[in-house]
């Protein structure tokens, strides 16, 4: 089963932890790969978290990790907003997310792009009207990342697509995302890997993102049975490379 990967790619959410807590296996199998030459890295769709913030929560849990060995949806979304050169944004935006965006020129009266992350209680009937005011006037609406709900916390919430979309679709505009499985994520990812796509695999716990968005991009995937995984996600047409139970296996395809 060894393959001749030379790094890899993490969901955090449902792969590394679930709902707050460590999955067994998961510090040691992370640190084994970077003591052993394996360029890691970390994706994951949560806008509300920062490179900085992400990677300190980790290091708190025993993982050997630097905010650049970390790509967040918001940290991302900053990124190709700077090959952009944005006039002005407004970013709808809680918490340390933020941070990625302190480069930019901020406006919520003219912006040039409105950038949706997951906005919590600022999606209310003021700043929603005003946002699809500025669209109908020529903002243009970046969405950090697609998914309609998350399910991550236990029970079922809105995700950052679902505002996104509400929005697109009042305006009658299409957005850009920018998150997994959109390919710029992953694109992101190799460019500060500096690895070729055949040397590259990706885990994740969610087909729809994870598996979809590695296949898209044209990267081998190992799909977790943790986390958000189902069952009905799989399909003859969408198949991961590798389907494993537990964090610890992925290092089946590392080890001789």
């Amino acid at each position: 089963m060894r393959e001749t990967f030379k790094g890899v790619i993490f969901d955090v959410d449902g792969v590394l932890e679930f709902q707050g807590r460590v999955y067994p296996g998961a510090v040691e199998t992370v640190n084994w790969l970077k003591e052993h030459g394996v360029v890691v890295r970390l994706l994951t769709n949560s806008t509300l978290k920062s490179r900085a913030s992400c990677a300190e929560k980790l290091r708190r849990k025993g993982f050997k990790l630097s905010p650049e060995e970390v790509i967040t949806a918001s940290s991302a979304t900053a990124a190709y907003l700077a090959e952009l050169k944005p006039r002005s944004c407004w970013v709808m935006l809680e918490r340390e997310g933020l941070d990625e965006f302190k480069r930019f020129p901020h406006n919520t009266e003219n912006p040039e792009y409105i950038v949706v992350g997951d906005n919590r209680s600022q999606f209310d009937f003021e700043h929603l009207n005003q946002a699809l005011r500025l669209l109908q006037k020529g903002a243009k609406l970046i969405g950090m990342q697609s998914e309609l709900v998350d399910t991550s916390m236990g029970e079922c919430e809105l995700n950052v697509g679902s505002w996104v979309e509400l929005l697109a679709r009042a305006a009658g505009i299409e957005a850009t995302y920018v998150g997994k499985p959109n390919p710029y994520a992953f694109e992101l990812a190799l460019r500060t890997m500096r690895l070729d796509k055949n040397d590259v695999v990706m885990v994740g716990d969610r087909v729809a993102s994870d598996v979809v968005g590695a296949r898209r991009f044209g990267i081998k995937s190992i799909l977790l049975r943790t986390g958000e995984f189902s069952e009905e996600d799989l399909n003859d047409e969408i198949e991961p490379d590798f389907i494993f139970d537990s964090i610890r296996d992925v290092l089946k395809v590392f080890q001789s």
